[in-house]
């Protein structure tokens, strides 16, 4: 008998028949599912990684955002967040709010207009010492202080609406 291998292609066409099931049994903590639920903290959609792995104090240390390892990982907010090193994960895991990304990781601009969109880890700014990630790079060029500053003030609303955590 030969054996059966089941590849990409397949897979994805068995997602259809997957609807049926509820979103829960395939949500890895909190990250995007397969049936299209947003993601928090710009989780990863198969891992369930925080900023899909990326070391979230790592944005203050330098121009881009550095790849976190296995071996220092924390647990906070439902996710597995990843670090650089130990004393990374150590900074984090004193102050966690300090160094998560606001509005839960989710666009400002979706939040100002009461909407969930999924951000970009690697396209992400620092205002006024807080991590905001963006869905592109034209919506982060658009984010005045105003346009932040009412995404801060909806976004308590929307979670509670929402009913997500972050």
């Amino acid at each position: 008998m030969g054996k059966i291998r089941l590849t990409r292609r397949g897979l994805l066409s068995l997602l259809p028949g997957l609807a049926i099931w509820p979103a829960s049994a395939f949500r890895p903590a909190r990250a995007e599912t397969p049936l299209g639920v947003p993601s928090l903290y710009a989780a990863d959609p198969l891992t369930g990684l925080a900023l899909r792995g990326f070391d979230p104090v790592s944005y203050r240390l330098g121009p881009d955002p550095a790849p976190g390892s296995p071996e220092h990982e924390f647990s906070w907010s439902g996710l597995v967040w990843r670090f650089t090193g130990a004393a990374n994960r150590g900074a984090f895991a004193r102050d966690p709010e300090t160094y998560a990304p606001r509005l839960g990781g989710y666009d400002p601009e979706g939040v100002v207009a009461g909407r969930l969109i999924d951000a970009d880890p690697l396209v992400a700014a620092l205002r006024e010492d807080r991590l905001y990630l963006f869905r592109d790079p034209e919506r982060r060029a658009r984010a005045a202080p105003g346009l932040l500053d009412a995404a801060e003030d909806r976004w308590p609303v929307l979670r509670r609406d929402a009913a997500i955590g972050g």
